[in-house]
């Protein structure tokens, strides 16, 4: 039996403060510790993923320190600035990525060993995010799903990320169809809202949720929490990030 922890957290790139909220995301990360992290909206040209994980893993010590897999979009123009990653303390056996279209959005499915010897699918994934799309997101998660099933399939595998739809949208229902949402496990429903924090000053007046963990059948969930949700003490407007994320314990036998 082999029991870790896993998160998912939107970057909100380079944007909105970086400079000034970056030192709690790493802060944040450092006290929770997940073995497997899944990352969106990383801004390639400060190498951002690299300096997030230079920071955690100098903090903790140097113990089990994170390795980070990246991918950048499939885009002439949007694939320079941004891409997904994962950072994990896991060993790694394989890592491949899908294209899912759309601006270039990507997938990337990073295959770890877990300490009981069995292999785990950690899945990132970022949907395209207008509000209206949300047949393009059904579509993007039935290519990503028919892939994760057909193309050396395992029984362990976590989808977690920025779906961009709230829980009664398209996206959503087709994969809640195999797949189990870590956090309505543990409540019954899905959080009110993981987007917008107070860092966005303008959000059009809408909350919501957009962020999951969802995990295959032969995984057990134990807790399930929000994560990077803690504003600055002496700035109540100043937090980690736009979105909070999400953190859950499993256990897989």
């Amino acid at each position: 039996m082999s029991q870790i922890a896993v998160a998912t957290i939107n970057l909100r790139n380079r944007a909105d403060r970086w400079l000034e909220r970056r030192h709690l995301l790493v802060a944040q990360l450092v006290d929770a510790a997940p073995d497997l992290v899944s990352l969106q909206e990383i801004s390639l040209p400060i190498a951002q993923g690299r300096w997030l994980r230079n920071q955690v893993n100098a903090r903790m010590g140097g113990e089990r320190p994170y390795r980070l897999i990246q991918q950048r979009k499939r885009h002439l123009v949007h694939g320079y600035f941004e891409g997904i990653g994962i950072l994990t303390r896991l060993p790694v056996l394989y890592h491949r990525a899908i294209s899912l279209g759309y601006g270039g959005r990507v997938a990337l499915r990073v295959n770890v060993e877990l300490p009981n010897k069995r292999a785990l699918d950690f899945v990132a994934v970022h949907l395209h995010h207008p509000a209206y799309a949300h047949e393009a997101r059904q579509e993007q998660v039935m290519k990503l799903i028919g892939w994760l099933q057909s193309v050396r399939h395992v029984p362990h595998q976590v989808i977690a990320g920025d779906f961009n739809e709230a829980p009664s949208g398209l996206a959503i229902e087709y994969v809640k169809q195999g797949f189990r949402s870590a956090y309505a496990v543990v409540y019954g429903r899905e959080p009110l809202a993981t987007f917008p924090t107070a860092l966005l000053k303008r959000s059009g007046g809408w909350a919501g949720c957009l962020d999951y963990i969802f995990v295959s059948p032969a995984i057990n969930v134990g807790t399930a929490n929000l994560f990077c949700d803690q504003a600055a003490a002496e700035d109540d407007t100043l937090y980690p990030s736009d979105h909070v994320g999400l953190l859950a314990s499993l256990t897989i036998d």
